[in-house]
């Protein structure tokens, strides 16, 4: 899929190297823009997406950074507009369901961990960027939620799952927020998405068999499915699109 309007566009990409993140990178890599690809853990796999970009001829640097951290968010967004010269699109991917608890279970330390993993660093990360996505006419932040946010997820994803819900609110708010300052904010709810470590970690072959066998399509999802969706919503920088969360789900769920 070609894309010219990203074409020299400036995006930072939290975890761009694993799972959906990998393949939003290496669309917008292909697509023509430069790319900052921050990554938590995965340095092999950000280095070498980043010389991917170098090899085409774009600019690309791989940024690590604990985004829970409020000064390590910021650094990591500084040092993207300093090597780009400006920031035009800022997607926000970084995630974990982290384990799996019940209520029952729910020790304050996991509650506010997942919480900040989730919603404080999309929160920090965003507030770095916004100044610098302000100073175009037309710019665009992409956030990750879940269709766990839409339907609250299964057991033992009750702060993931709430977490994501708060995604979608956050993505709302933002919108009405940033919207007179050129900048749309949207969001994806990706349902079961299949080839992840998320769902390597998170999910049994028998709840990934018995969740695809509800979806309409009769297939689960691929990273590539996401990568698509979130491409065209950050490309539609001068579009009318804010405020809206694309349901990636095969069907199993729509509102």
């Amino acid at each position: 899929m070609k894309n010219n309007k990203l074409h020299g566009k400036n995006v930072l990409i939290t975890a761009g190297a694993q799972g959906i993140g990998e393949s939003i990178t290496k669309h917008f890599i292909d697509n023509g823009a430069n790319v900052a690809i921050h990554y938590f853990s995965s340095a092999e796999t950000a280095n070498k997406l980043t010389a991917y970009a170098l090899g085409k001829g774009q600019n690309a640097i791989a940024v690590s950074a604990d985004l829970t951290k409020e000064a390590e968010a910021n650094a990591m967004v500084e040092k993207t507009v300093t090597t780009f010269g400006g920031l035009d699109i800022l997607i926000n991917n970084a995630g974990s369901l982290v384990a799996r608890k019940l209520l029952n279970d729910m020790e304050a330390d996991f509650w506010h961990k997942v919480m900040d993993i989730n919603l404080t660093s999309m929160m920090f990360v965003t507030r770095a960027a916004a100044p610098y996505l302000a100073k175009n006419e037309n710019s665009s932040i992409v956030n990750l939620a879940s269709l766990a946010g839409r339907k609250g997820g299964h057991p033992g994803s009750l702060v993931y799952s709430t977490s994501k819900g708060a995604i979608l609110t956050f993505t709302r708010a933002l919108a009405s927020e940033l919207g007179p300052e050129g900048i749309r904010v949207n969001a994806v709810a990706p349902g079961l998405i299949l080839g992840t470590s998320f769902h390597n970690t998170h999910t049994t072959k028998e709840s990934a068999a018995e969740t695809t066998a509800g979806i309409p399509i009769q297939r689960a999802g691929n990273a590539d499915d996401v990568a698509r969706a979130v491409l065209y919503l950050a490309s539609e920088y001068d579009g009318f699109i804010t405020g809206a969360t694309l349901d990636i789900n095969g069907g199993v769920f729509n509102m």
